[in-house]
């Protein structure tokens, strides 16, 4: 069951006019609530958007046509200074908490027959002048959900051989 769910989800950049229920929105995010985090510090915050004025802003900041027509984008956020360290090396573990978050945020989607898309590709530093963020907080990705429009196209993966080694 698990091996279809990630199987059936991809990174969708066509929705539908349909708008999300809020059923579906809040299930996603609990979903999303549950995740784990390195020492359970939860150094993350997500904003859902679901506004026009607030949606134009996130189009300043990427620019692609596509997005225009996701009802609903999440925004990812990041904590480092709550995130924990490791302490041999320094390595902080915000982005990796926040990857396993927003993994939970794709699933869940997919989950309820909803369109999603990791985007990090987007001017973050303009992103955060013109966006509202809370204190503190860093813009990692945005998600955006909505039906899709389009079906998924041909997963091409490595081999086993290729990923694991001995």
């Amino acid at each position: 069951m698990f091996k279809e769910l990630c199987t059936a989800r991809y990174s969708c950049r066509n929705y539908t006019d349909r708008p999300i229920e809020e059923e579906k929105l809040r299930y996603i995010m609990e979903c999303v609530r549950l995740a784990p985090s390195a020492v359970n510090r939860q150094p993350w915050r997500f904003i859902v958007i679901k506004d026009q004025p607030r949606l134009d802003l996130i189009y300043n900041a990427y620019a692609r046509e596509w997005i225009r027509n996701a009802p609903v984008i999440v925004v990812c956020l990041a904590d480092r200074q709550n995130a924990w360290v490791r302490p041999s090396d320094g390595k902080n573990h915000a982005d990796i908490d926040l990857a396993i978050a927003i993994e939970h945020l794709v699933l869940a989607a997919a989950e309820q027959g909803l369109g999603s898309c990791w985007v990090c590709n987007f001017d973050a530093p303009l992103f955060s002048q013109t966006f509202p963020l809370p204190e503190g907080y860093e813009p990692i990705a945005l998600v955006p959900l909505g039906y899709a429009a389009d079906q998924p196209s041909e997963k091409h993966r490595k081999n086993m051989a290729d990923i694991m080694a001995e």
